[in-house]
């Protein structure tokens, strides 16, 4: 081909282009016009655009059965071919833009399986991903219903928000079980409190194990349901499963004081190091004094929790109970009983320390979860809340930005972490 024969089917396409969008254009405009003129709302019941989907979906649905049969409508070709059309049928489907009631045509022999608009499909798809959205930010299954008929108009039985709801544990059950990476520099272990009915109403953990990647991302490894009364061996059951999903090595592994846990983390991974939080050794100790003091506390606990060495930490807790050991004695016992698991976080790198002296890391994932419990009041069953707790976490940072700056936190640390281990994070990047 010459280059004016290019250049003359270049100058044709933008031509065709051009054309297209200004039907497209003048599409537009005569349906606005003609929505105007009529008195039509863009949106709501009988709204232009709830006839445009009407519109659209028949159309559809007419060039499936045209290419299941091979004939256009009234077309002779048709005539004594075997299959035929035969007729049509209502059906009304739940969509972006509130209900709209649609005719499907049928065939004579029953053969005619439409792809737009399935058999028995009430709801397209986009409706179900608003559903599970709203539930996710805590919305109860009343609420998700009454915010449908407010918007858009649609009348959704609890039954079916339920169903749809529903659809979210098969996901949530392969990504309970997906393999892991084979070592993590550090995993954070802490739990959400939810009411479940189970005869009487009755407070229950949920635990969330939170884990950051040697590539300095976040990864959620998965939600256990608990009683209240676990020990080491229901922890060494969660750490197996774990370790079974392929993880071989965790560095560091930082919890809230939970009962038997530092032994089965030595049965499963015996190099990694347990050690509390300090952030709840600090809110637990608020339990134990009045609401007055509490500044005053932290103030004298804080250089406890940031010395530069034990020694210098036992001389500012000494300090700390000489000060307030007294009047909360305690406060005091609460840190000596916790202090073999705070230390070790102590003998290491400041940029280590500075990462994960709190649980901060885990406390933003906690208070979107917390969110979404504390909008649901209670629930009917331990599955009820894991499926809550599971739809709150998927809804966590849609656009990927929160992650990005999770990571550039955590570059400098993760360096100091294959330093003071020895390269045992980047032995398994290799």
């Amino acid at each position: 081909m010459t280059s004016e024969n290019v250049a003359e089917q270049d100058a044709v396409e933008s031509a065709a282009a051009v054309s297209a969008k200004a039907v497209d254009d003048q599409l537009i405009d005569e349906l606005v016009s003609r929505a105007q003129a009529e008195g039509l709302q863009l949106t709501g019941e009988g709204g232009l655009l709830q006839q445009l989907t009407k519109r659209l979906l028949e159309s559809a649905l007419e060039g499936e059965i045209t290419d299941h049969l091979g004939y256009d409508k009234h077309d002779p070709a048709g005539k004594n071919g075997g299959n035929s059309r035969n007729g049509t049928r209502s059906k009304t489907v739940l969509t972006d833009v509130g209900p709209v009631e649609i005719v499907v045509p049928r065939d004579r022999d029953g053969s005619f399986e439409p792809k737009i608009v399935k058999k028995r499909q009430k709801r397209l798809t986009g409706v179900d991903e608003m559903v599970i959205s709203l539930a996710a930010k805590g919305l109860t299954t009343g609420e998700v219903q009454a915010h449908l008929a407010e918007v858009y108009g649609a009348d959704v039985s609890r039954q079916t928000i339920s169903t749809i709801t529903d659809k979210v544990l098969e996901g949530m059950a392969e990504w309970q079980s997906r393999p892991l990476d084979t070592v993590y520099p550090v995993v954070f272990i802490d739990a959400i409190h939810v009411k479940i009915r189970d005869g009487a109403v009755a407070n229950r953990p949920i635990y969330v194990a939170l884990a950051v990647t040697a590539e300095g991302r976040r990864e959620i490894l998965g939600l256990w349901a608990g009683d209240g009364g676990e020990g080491a061996k229901h922890w060494l059951h969660i750490l197996t499963e774990i370790k079974n999903r392929g993880v071989n090595d965790v560095l560091m592994l930082v919890c809230d004081g939970l009962k038997g846990l530092p032994e089965a983390v030595e049965t499963a991974w015996p190099r990694t190091i347990v050690r509390t939080c300090a952030v709840h050794l600090l809110r637990n100790s608020f339990r134990y004094a009045a609401r007055q003091d509490w500044d005053k506390i932290a103030k004298l606990l804080k250089p406890v929790y940031t010395a530069p060495t034990e020694e210098a930490a036992l001389e500012r807790f000494a300090e700390f109970a000489d000060a307030w050991g007294r009047k909360y004695p305690a406060i005091v016992k609460l840190w000596e009983n916790a202090w073999e698991e705070f230390t070790p976080f102590l003998r290491f790198d400041t940029e280590i320390r500075r990462i994960v002296c709190t649980t901060n890391a885990i406390e933003s994932v906690n208070a979107r979860i917390r969110r979404a419990v504390k909008a649901r009041g209670h629930f009917p069953n331990e599955q009820a809340a894991l499926k809550c707790v599971y739809m709150a976490i998927m809804s966590l940072d849609p656009t990927g930005k929160g992650q990005a700056r999770w990571t550039m936190r955590w570059k400098t640390a993760l360096n100091a972490f294959d330093i003071t281990f020895d390269g045992r994070l980047s032995a398994a990047r290799q």
